[in-house]
């Protein structure tokens, strides 16, 4: 089994996330691009950061000072949380409002008011989980 944000769980997360088809697919249908970053809450750079183009990750590592478009943040609990159950996007929205799912880059309202995004964000977190088998 993988740890969250290790070398082995982002080359696992890039092959599942490229390999899902309500996932890759769909944010290929909306000419998704962007470099995300997830990370631990109190650290200053994010753990892991991916690159998606037109819906595939092109790209993942650990972070190199790139520009991000999202930078995800949660305590190490609750990541941990959402890996033994994936949130809904209810759930998400919760943490958000509960200032457990931090966005130190992006705009969430934005992101959830189009459900093409929403349910990938959602699609996502099932996503990480399974990376980790």
């Amino acid at each position: 089994m993988a740890e969250l944000f290790s070398s082995d769980w982002m080359k696992a997360y890039m092959d599942t996330w490229n390999n899902e088809p309500t996932l890759a697919d769909e944010l290929e249908r909306v000419n998704f691009n962007a470099v995300i970053g997830y990370g631990v809450e109190e650290e200053t750079a994010p753990s892991v950061v991916y690159v998606v183009n037109q819906g595939r990750i092109t790209s993942i590592g650990p972070h190199n000072g790139e520009a991000l478009n999202w930078d995800l943040r949660a305590s190490r609990d609750q990541w941990e949380q959402w890996m033994s159950k994936p949130p809904s996007l209810m759930a998400l929205a919760l943490a958000y409002t509960q200032r457990k799912l931090r966005f130190r880059t992006g705009d969430y309202a934005a992101m959830v008011k189009d459900p093409r995004l929403a349910n990938s964000f959602v699609k996502s977190f099932d996503v990480m989980r399974r990376a980790l088998a």
